[in-house]
């Protein structure tokens, strides 16, 4: 049996990340991207990722990415630097074993030990399996946007939840 691990992203992973990402834009509701990432887009949004303030991680299997993760600046307004939007994807054949938690947890220990107040998450409706993860580890839903979204012929609604870290703001 193989162990996940998870590390810290490099650009030599950007390739596979972004491979990930793409397979849902063009397949799934989890993302509103409606056109796949370019290899350019994901290097500035990368670049964007200092691991000392908005981490980027892998998850690996055998030294093979299975997932990744990431904590971004939520808004870009100076007042709502103490929250961060957390993003998680799986690549598609291997959900349901544990990496989006791993991955989850992680992020959610690094937002605390750098001082963040708040984690987002922003979640199609449609998305059960995302909601129910999130809402595991103690994110609460905050708000609820009626036909924001409008992917593969159909309106979608989108989910915002909130895990209060209780963390200083200095």
């Amino acid at each position: 049996m193989s162990t996940t691990s998870l590390r810290l992203a490099t650009e030599s992973d950007l390739q596979v990340i972004n491979e990930i990402y793409n397979y849902y834009v063009l397949r799934s509701t989890c993302t509103y991207q409606i056109d796949p990432e370019s290899m350019e887009d994901r290097l500035a949004w990368f670049r964007d990722h200092p691991p000392d303030k908005y981490p980027v991680l892998v998850a690996t299997n055998e030294e093979e990415i299975v997932g990744w993760g990431s904590l971004s600046r939520w808004r870009p307004r100076a007042a709502m630097a103490p929250t961060v939007e957390v993003t998680v994807y799986i690549r598609h054949d291997m959900h349901r074993q544990g990496i989006g938690k791993l991955i989850l947890d992680d992020l959610i220990e690094r937002a605390r030990r750098l001082g963040f107040h708040s984690v987002i998450g922003s979640v199609s409706a449609d998305q059960m399996a995302s909601i129910a993860l999130q809402e595991s580890l103690g994110f609460q839903r905050v708000a609820h946007l009626s036909q924001v979204a409008f992917k593969f012929g159909n309106w979608l609604d989108l989910l915002y939840l909130q895990l209060k870290l209780n963390a200083e703001v200095s």
